[in-house]
C-alpha cells in the first residue's frame, strides 16, 4: 500500500468516495455525451457499435474526445452536493469515484471544487462494479473508505466499504446491504421514470392538435360519424408524432433548457426521465403515428411526414435562426389545419389558412417575447439556444401585435364578402367574432407587456379563464348566425365560403371564388 494510502487508512475519518452518475447528478454522462453527439455530429452515431466492441471504457473515451459537457448545466442533486461540501469543509478526504471517462470527471470535479482527487475510467478499464471496488481497495484498503452510490451495481463496492451511503428509492438495496455493511446515510431522490413520462410527452400540448378538427367543424360535418372518426384518428396521429418530436427537441436542447428558469424542470433536463428512455420512445412514437396515418390515405401521410420534416429541421437548426423560427412555428400549426382537411376529405379555404398563419405567427412571436422577459438582468441578454437578445423585445412586440391584427383583418374581410353574407341568415352577428378576437389578441399582448406571461401562450390560454370565455363567445357567435345551406347531397359543398368537400368527391371545389 502506498504511503498516502497508509496515512489515509490510519486517519480517524476514512475517505468518502462519491459516485457521479445517478448519485452526484441525476443523469448519466455517457448518455449525455450520446445526446450531444446526436446534436452536433449525428452521423458519428453509426460508429457507436464499433467503439463498443472495444469495451465501454473505449466508447466513453471516444465520446469524450468528440463532445464536451458543460458542468455548469448538469442536474446536480443539491442535497448530495451540499453534504459532500460539508464533509470536505470538515477536513475529510473526498474522492470522485466514477465509471465516467476521466476527462469528463475531472471537468466536473474542477467545477465543483469539493474533490481532492478523481478515480475514473481511462479508456482501457471501465471503473464500474468490481473494477471500481478493486481500484478503491488498492488506493485505500479494504474497509477503509465510505462509499456513496445509487444503484444495485454499487453493491459490490458498498460491501467492501466501511459504511454505505445511498441515493435511491429502491428499498431492497438497504435490505441487501445491512447484513454486511451499515448504511450511514440515505438520500431519497424525487420521483422519476414513468411518473415523469406524461410531462416529457407534454400530453397537455395535445390540445394544440385539436386544430385538425377545424375543417370538419367549419363544414358543419362533425355529426358525421365517419368524418368525426377520421378527424379523431388524425388527432391521435399528430399527438403521438408531436410527443416524439418534443422528446427529440428536448434531447437536443439539454444545455439550453437547463439554463432556462422554467424549462430546466423538464424531465430530460432535470434528469427525472433517463435519456435512454427518450432515445427509445422517439422512433416508437414516430412509427406509431405513421401506422395510424395509413388508414387516412397517402395524402394525409404526406402531410404528417411534412410536419415531421419541418419540426425535425426546427429542432436541429431552424430554432436558432431569428424570424425564421417563429415562421416555422406558425407553419406547424397551419399544417395541422391542412392535414385535418385532408383526413376528412375537405378542402381548406385560403381564408382559414391566412387566418391561421397570421394568428399563430403572433402567438409564436409572443412566446419569444415572454422568454426574453425571463432573462436575468445580470446575464448577457440572450436566450440560450435561440437567436434573440433582450433588446429585441420592442421589435417582437411590434411584429407580434401586427400579425395578430392582420388575423383579425383577414376575418373582417372574409365576412364582408358578398358570397359569405349570402351564405348566412344573420351575417351581421359575425362581426362579434371579430371584436372578440381583436380583444383577445390585444389582451394577450397587454399581459405580455406587463410580463404576466411566462410560458407558452397556448398553455397560458388553456389555463386562462378569460380566454375560455372569449372562445365560448366566438363559438356562440358562429352558432347564432347559421348558414342558409340546407341538407346537402353527397359531393355538395356545405359551407362554400369556408371549406368545401374534397375534389375527389362529386361536385367538390376549392373554396371561395
Amino acid at each position: 500500500m502506498p504511503p498516502a494510502a497508509l496515512t489515509t487508512a490510519r486517519s480517524s475519518t476514512p475517505p468518502l468516495c462519491v459516485d457521479l452518475d445517478g448519485t452526484l447528478i441525476a443523469t448519466d454522462v455517457l448518455w449525455e455525451s450520446i445526446a450531444r453527439l446526436l446534436k452536433t455530429r449525428p452521423l458519428l452515431l453509426l460508429l457507436l457499435p464499433l467503439w463498443l466492441l472495444r469495451g465501454r471504457a473505449h466508447l466513453k473515451a471516444e465520446l469524450a474526445r468528440r463532445v464536451s459537457i458543460d458542468p455548469r448545466t448538469l442536474p446536480y442533486r443539491d442535497d448530495v452536493v451540499e453534504f459532500v461540501r460539508r464533509e470536505r469543509r470538515a477536513g475529510r478526504h473526498v474522492v470522485l469515484a466514477t465509471a465516467a471517462d476521466a476527462r469528463v470527471a475531472r471537468v466536473i470535479a474542477e467545477h465543483l471544487g469539493i474533490f481532492a482527487e478523481v478515480v475514473a475510467s481511462d479508456g482501457r478499464a471501465n471503473l464500474s462494479g468490481r473494477a471500481k471496488r478493486d481500484a478503491l481497495e488498492r488506493r485505500f484498503g479494504a474497509g477503509q473508505f465510505d462509499y456513496l452510490g445509487d444503484r444495485r451495481a454499487d453493491l459490490t463496492v458498498w460491501r467492501d466499504a466501511r459504511a454505505a451511503l445511498t441515493v435511491t428509492r429502491d428499498r431492497t438495496i438497504r435490505r441487501r446491504l445491512e447484513p454486511d455493511v451499515p448504511v450511514a446515510h440515505q438520500f431519497v431522490p424525487g420521483p422519476s421514470g414513468l411518473r415523469a413520462l406524461p410531462a416529457a410527452l407534454r400530453v397537455h400540448q395535445w390540445l394544440k392538435n385539436l386544430l385538425v378538427f377545424a375543417p370538419v367543424v367549419l363544414a358543419h360535418d362533425l355529426g358525421d360519424p365517419l368524418r368525426a372518426g377520421r378527424a379523431a384518428l388524425a388527432f391521435l396521429a399528430f399527438s403521438l408524432l408531436a410527443s416524439g418530436t418534443y422528446l427529440l427537441n428536448d434531447l437536443l436542447d439539454l444545455d439550453a433548457d437547463r439554463a432556462h428558469p422554467r424549462k430546466r424542470r423538464r424531465p430530460l433536463a432535470a434528469g427525472t426521465l433517463p435519456i435512454p428512455a427518450a432515445l427509445v420512445l422517439v422512433p416508437l412514437l414516430v412509427l406509431a403515428a405513421g401506422a395510424l396515418a395509413v388508414p387516412l390515405g397517402a395524402r394525409f401521410s404526406v402531410a404528417l411526414g411534412g410536419y415531421l420534416a419541418l419540426t425535425t429541421a426546427y429542432s436541429f437548426a431552424l430554432k436558432r435562426v431569428p424570424v425564421l423560427d417563429v415562421l416555422v412555428l406558425a407553419l406547424l400549426y397551419t399544417v395541422r389545419v391542412l392535414a385535418g382537411g385532408v383526413a376528412v376529405g375537405v378542402i381548406v379555404s385560403p381564408w382559414l389558412l391566412a387566418l391561421s398563419l397570421f394568428l399563430f405567427q403572433s402567438l409564436a412571436v409572443l412566446k419569444r417575447h415572454a422568454e426574453l422577459g425571463l432573462l436575468d438582468a445580470g446575464g448577457d441578454g440572450r436566450v440560450a439556444g435561440r437567436g434573440y437578445v433582450r433588446n429585441d423585445r420592442p421589435w417582437l412586440l411590434t411584429v407580434g401585435t401586427a400579425c395578430g391584427y392582420l388575423a383579425v383583418l383577414v376575418l373582417a374581410l372574409y365576412i364582408t364578402r358578398q358570397d359569405v353574407m349570402a351564405a348566412y341568415r344573420r351575417p351581421d352577428v359575425l362581426w362579434a367574432a371579430c371584436v372578440l378576437l381583436l380583444f383577445w389578441i390585444t389582451r394577450l399582448w397587454f399581459m405580455a407587456q406587463r410580463e404576466l406571461i411566462e410560458d407558452d401562450p397556448i398553455v397560458v390560454t388553456l389555463r386562462d379563464r378569460g380566454s375560455w370565455l372569449i372562445g365560448a363567445g366566438i363559438a356562440a357567435t358562429l352558432e347564432s348566425s347559421p348558414s342558409n345551406a340546407g341538407p346537402v347531397e353527397e359531393g355538395e359543398a356545405r359551407v362554400a365560403p369556408r371549406v368545401s368537400r374534397g375534389a375527389g368527391e362529386r361536385g367538390g371545389h376549392g373554396g371561395p371564388r
